[in-house]
């Protein structure tokens, strides 16, 4: 979801800086967020509480860095254009998932943009699962609740993590090139990588899933 459906990778960092900012960390909280793109809330937190040792607890800063994002994304609405055509194109053959290191209130309220809810039947979080990306706990679950074979799944990432957790999964991994460059994602285990919404339509509408 974040970096595919939703621009969101900015303001998952921008809602981590101005956290840390007021934390009084600035400039010496020393995480390097492109590190856990794809990954969950939680294991940025917990990296960070190990080399910092704050205060809060971390189920607070969670809930706290979660409604500064929730915030920003209701003003910017940032749906990637292209996204809900395509989203519209696959629901005619495909049944459709969210597989998200977020939290259930934000791809909820991700999907509530453009009335994307009706398209996807099923959502799993990193709430949901044991293992976060890049384990293939996520993708697995989802498609355990379609009732669609792995090997049937096609998953379209952004995110390093996301391409190894859907290769972990046993499912074909579609790159966008939103996050991370396009070589870094096909050397990464993406069979295919595009710049473009159209061509991923495009693309899956000739292949052979169930």
């Amino acid at each position: 979801m974040d970096g595919v459906i939703v621009d969101s990778e900015p303001y998952h960092d921008q809602s981590f800086l101005d956290m840390w900012q007021e934390m009084g960390y600035g400039d010496r909280h020393g995480m390097y967020l492109p590190d856990f793109y794809g990954r969950s809330d939680r294991v940025l937190w917990e990296a960070f509480i190990e080399k910092h040792h704050p205060p809060q607890p971390i189920e607070e800063l969670i809930g706290l860095r979660e409604e500064r994002l929730l915030q920003i994304l209701r003003d910017k609405q940032p749906i990637f254009n292209g996204v809900p055509e395509l989203v519209q194109r696959l629901a005619k053959r495909f049944p459709l998932a969210i597989g998200s290191g977020s939290a259930h209130r934000i791809i909820d309220e991700v999907l509530a943009m453009r009335d994307l809810r009706r398209y996807f039947p099923c959502t799993v979080s990193s709430e949901d699962v044991e293992q976060p990306k890049p384990a293939p706990d996520i993708f697995l679950l989802a498609a355990k609740r379609l009732g669609v074979d792995p090997a049937n799944c096609c998953v379209i990432e952004d995110t390093l993590s996301g391409v190894q957790a859907a290769n972990a999964a046993g499912m074909t991994v579609f790159g966008i090139a939103n996050t991370f460059e396009a070589k870094a994602l096909g050397q990464t285990g993406a069979s295919q990588v595009f710049t473009d919404y159209v061509a991923i339509g495009d693309t899956l509408l000739n292949c052979t899933f169930n």
